[in-house]
């Protein structure tokens, strides 16, 4: 599993853009990635990325994760001293990956993939023939 992690910005600003908008950013989420018998496993942290401001997709093999952070406090801020980003990180999968099976679980900001093997790609024991 390749990284492809580019720099993509949420916003395009137009040459008539006010100049008073900030450009949202992102930032690539540290994951941990581990090799089990039967597939990765991909531990990636999105602290402040609610279930259903998660978007995790696979499109040409490729594997792709956005989140869009936000506070979980109602109200107005009065003041703030660090600012809540957004993820952005992409993986290029190969044809060794199950990518049908593919399953995501969100956790106390920690998302947990698991990407299967394909069949094929599992080991197998092999039967020996006496002759």
């Amino acid at each position: 599993m390749a990284e492809h992690t580019v720099a993509a910005s949420e916003v395009q600003q137009s040459p008539m853009a006010e100049s008073a908008r900030h450009h949202e950013r992102s930032v690539a989420p540290p994951v941990d990635i581990y090799e089990t018998r039967d597939g990765l496993v991909v531990l990636a942290d999105v602290p402040g990325v609610a279930q259903e401001a998660l978007e995790v997709r696979v499109d040409n093999n490729m594997l792709t994760i956005r989140g869009h952070a936000r506070h979980g406090v109602p109200g107005e801020v009065t003041y703030r001293e660090y600012e809540l980003v957004n993820f952005f990180r992409q993986f290029e999968l190969s044809e060794k990956v199950d990518q049908g099976q593919i399953t995501a679980d969100l956790k106390c900001g920690v998302l947990t993939l698991n990407l299967p093997k394909a069949e094929e790609a599992k080991p197998r024991q092999i039967e020996v023939c006496v002759a």
